[in-house]
């Protein structure tokens, strides 16, 4: 299989999980907002395939999600999040891509772009939330990114780099 159809492929099984994997927390949607499981497929296809298929993954999953099961809400929820999983996807692939394969190196990628990506679904949420007439304030920011993410944000730092590693020694991804 030629190495652009395998991303492809890499790809779509990765929007396949993002529209899937929030089924599993979806009953109780404090919980999905809590695990932020469309995040993970999206910051592994950034690892594997790339930025340019992180980016592509990232940006479409969400409002796709949103069109065939209507959550998340797209305005301004999934629209936020296409900017902030685009931005996962393509931070990840540029920082694993550019620094010495070492395993420190892949928590320095993935915390790089989980930060990153929080300070675009900042920007993007500032401005969806203005185009509606509401504010986005500090406390928002604060609370949606950071406080009620912990328990997505430790599952990201404990099962990404994992993941990584096995498929490096399975050669799935090649340094």
């Amino acid at each position: 299989m030629k190495m652009t159809t395998r991303k492809l492929v890499i790809t779509a099984l990765g929007l396949a999980l993002a529209i899937v994997l929030p089924f599993l927390t979806g009953q109780i949607p404090r919980i999905g907002n809590m695990m932020l499981p469309m995040h993970i497929p999206v910051l592994l296809v950034g690892f594997i395939c790339g930025w340019p298929y992180g980016l592509l993954l990232g940006f479409v999953a969400a409002p796709l999600r949103s069109l065939i099961f209507t959550m998340p809400p797209m305005f301004p929820v999934a629209l936020a999040m296409a900017f902030e999983m685009a931005a996962y996807g393509v931070l990840c692939g540029i920082l694993y891509r550019l620094l010495p394969k070492k395993t420190i190196n892949i928590y320095i990628s993935l915390i790089g772009a989980m930060i990153g990506g929080r300070i675009v679904w900042a920007i993007a949420s500032y401005i969806l939330f203005a185009i509606a007439g509401n504010s986005f304030t500090w406390e928002i920011f604060a609370a949606q990114a950071f406080v009620n993410a912990v328990p997505g944000i430790i599952l990201q730092i404990v099962l990404i780099p994992a993941l990584v590693i096995a498929l490096k020694k399975a050669n799935i991804i090649k340094d």
